[in-house]
């Protein structure tokens, strides 16, 4: 039966079973994230978590994206205007923890793109289901933001510095290097997910119904680039990284200083110190110290600059400010982290 939650036709709502079933149903805009979709899950949550019917929730999307993250286009127009919209990255940083700290199962499949804000939907829940459809990136860097949405508490608990590595190329895997870092607990084939879906509704029961369902996928990055990663992404300082990465002639350290290189030398120093401290910190403390950094990307420049670039005046090159690393004032990125004072993150 479906339920309403406020979504109206951006989010579903439906109980089928043991399962609350949340369905993203904006495939024409890649599922991107609207604050409407934002406070509707976290009411559906609210109300689910006390609900003894529910035993399990199921995310999932339609369209061939999972969700290619926030609607940015949105954010950018309103913070032009200088009328950021702070208020949809509260709510969607509470709807992370919310997420983080559900106490039942939830069942993210991902079939497609997930990048951002998809990935603070579905990757703080207990299971992340992807198929060989699956695409994951943090590709915030190339747009002069950072890694957010829990960025900090997902990424440096990747073993071998494989989660700074994707924080500061943005790139992207696939499904076997989800499944090696643990960012996916289970792999599945695409034509599995509608067999899958009905056996958690029957039975409420993930852990033995995605034992079923699990077809292992191979790593698809290869161990020397593994193993340069754990080398290169675990010096102590982002100008320690780029030296180790400027020294080593390999083909992979050419491409990925060459990839880093075009990123904005802001986010680039922000988003190291921000992957850093967020290996000793608990997720709600991660959520306040990015909402910290994204009230002062809302004010700066290099964020508005990426969007022009990436989605106004597409595919043109985004000139940053400062344009080197070398030019980043260490002094300029302390104020990124400071306190907000009165304006904190209230979970």
């Amino acid at each position: 039966m479906d339920m309403d939650f406020g979504g109206d036709d951006e989010i579903r709502f439906e109980r089928s079973g043991a399962a609350g079933i949340v369905t993203l149903t904006r495939p024409k805009a890649l599922n991107a994230l609207t604050h409407k979709m934002v406070l509707a899950l976290s009411r559906a949550l609210a109300a689910w978590q006390v609900d003894r019917d529910v035993a399990v929730v199921v995310l999932k999307a339609e369209g061939r994206a999972f969700c290619a993250g926030g609607d940015i286009l949105k954010v950018y127009e309103a913070g032009r205007f200088g009328n950021a919209p702070v208020d949809f990255f509260a709510d969607e940083y509470r709807l992370n923890a919310q997420i983080a700290r559900f106490p039942k199962p939830y069942v993210s499949l991902i079939d497609g793109i997930v990048m951002g804000g998809g990935v603070g939907l579905s990757f703080h829940g207990s299971h992340r289901v992807l198929t060989e459809n699956a695409q994951f990136a943090m590709p915030e860097v190339g747009i002069g933001f950072f890694p957010d949405v829990g960025g900090s508490h997902l990424l440096p608990d990747l073993g071998g510095y494989f989660g700074m590595y994707l924080a500061l190329t943005g790139n992207r895997i696939r499904y076997g290097d989800a499944l090696w870092s643990g960012l996916a607990t289970h792999t599945i084939s695409a034509d599995g997910q509608i067999g899958l879906l009905e056996r958690l509704c029957e039975t409420g029961e993930p852990e033995a119904v995605l034992r079923n369902f699990f077809r292992p996928a191979k790593r698809e990055t290869e161990r020397d680039a593994l193993e340069a990663i754990a080398l290169l992404f675990s010096k102590p300082t982002l100008g320690d990284v780029i030296q180790s990465l400027e020294a080593d002639k390999s083909e992979f350290a050419v491409k990925t200083l060459a990839t880093m290189l075009t990123r904005s030398p802001t986010s680039l120093s922000v988003t190291f110190r921000q992957i850093r401290a967020g290996l000793t910190m608990s997720m709600d403390d991660c959520m306040r110290m990015e909402f910290r950094i994204l009230n002062r990307m809302l004010v700066g420049r290099d964020f508005y600059e990426g969007i022009r670039a990436a989605l106004i005046d597409k595919g043109s090159t985004p000139q940053w400010q400062p344009t080197r690393l070398a030019d980043v004032d260490p002094v300029e990125i302390d104020r990124y982290f400071e306190t907000l004072g009165d304006g904190e993150l209230a979970l």
